[in-house]
């Protein structure tokens, strides 16, 4: 596995890590906690040594299966965790210095670790000043709870708050194809202040592996029938994204998903991408993206292809989107 500093944080991940949060939610019947245990294990084994959780995803769950999963190799992993809910009081925006105080001793708990080695502000909190967030992980950092500090789906002001106060070693936010608004002000910003770049969903939630189309039916659970973007209509708008992809894929010879993903490997170098899966043979997939290398002339004939798709639908629920930072 190749591997990546995000940023200029000397912070040295797998090139690709692995999003855990479908082990335990979002995604339709969460894996059985063995199972997740096995599949977390069976990526490390091949190669993954970044892995992504959150206090919110069951809730609380996912760390648990992450932190046992992890424990026998603690020392050669990269754990990434999240604050900034208030869980028991219905899931509000919540990072005031004693809620992330709270949040982190869980987390420790939960991962099996004595500390957490990065620590994102999941969604920024309107009520709570940067500096006082930025502030409280800096004092955590200097009781060696926690090793760096990431915010995810932050705007360039609170980015630039928060940087001021304590350096931000990575900004986790969705980034693929099918979504490419970092682009404009986020990817500028990051490269000005040597942040580093962790997308999510590059993968398109699923819809850039090929494996959806109009007549997919998702299960109960999934909260993609929820999304927008999901919806009949704009699904069936949104396939010429997947079949161009998959199109491209063919004739390199390779997978749709390993296209998508060598593509958001390919912009920048100190970003790693964090697809999520509960299978292993996508893990393996999705490792294989590592080995494909696009060339300028590869990128460029992929722009063209792409240029006229419109990709449309928000990427979240009206709720979820009023909770981005902009």
């Amino acid at each position: 596995m190749k591997t990546r500093k995000l940023g200029t944080s000397g912070l040295e991940v797998s090139a690709i890590g692995l999003g855990c949060m479908g082990i335990s939610q979002s995604y339709g019947t969460p894996m059985e906690t063995p199972a997740g245990i096995k599949l977390i294990r069976d990526a490390f084994e091949r190669g993954i040594t970044f892995f992504d959780t959150a206090e919110v995803y069951g809730p609380y769950k996912n760390e648990d299966v992450v932190g046992e999963a992890l424990l026998p190799i603690r020392d050669q992993v990269v754990i990434a965790t999240k604050f900034g809910f208030d869980i028991a009081g219905g899931g509000a925006p919540d990072s005031r210095p004693e809620s992330i105080r709270k949040a982190v001793e869980g987390s420790l708990k939960r991962l099996r670790t004595d500390r957490i080695d990065l620590l994102y502000q999941h969604r920024v909190d309107r009520n709570t000043p940067m500096e006082d967030v930025a502030g409280t992980v800096k004092e955590l950092i200097a009781e060696g709870k926690v090793k760096y500090f990431g915010m995810s789906e932050a705007g360039v002001a609170n980015i630039r708050r928060a940087h001021a106060v304590l350096p931000v070693t990575a900004l986790q936010s969705e980034y693929s194809l099918m979504w490419r608004e970092p682009e404009e002000q986020i990817i500028p910003e990051l490269e000005e202040l040597g942040i580093g770049f962790v997308p999510f969903s590059p993968l398109g939630k699923g819809f850039l592996t090929g494996t959806i189309d109009t007549n997919t039916k998702f299960g109960d659970k999934d909260f993609r029938n929820s999304v927008p973007r999901f919806d009949p209509e704009n699904r069936a708008a949104n396939q010429a994204m997947a079949d161009t992809v998959t199109r491209i894929a063919a004739e390199k010879q390779i997978t749709p998903a390993q296209l998508a993903l060598a593509w958001v490997l390919a912009q920048k170098p100190w970003l790693a991408p964090i697809p999520g899966t509960t299978k292993l043979h996508r893990v393996e997939e999705n490792i294989g993206a590592t080995m494909v290398d696009l060339t300028a002339a590869d990128l460029a004939a992929i722009e063209q292809a792409i240029s006229g798709i419109e990709i449309r639908g928000d990427r979240y629920s009206a709720a979820n989107q009023a909770r981005i930072d902009r």
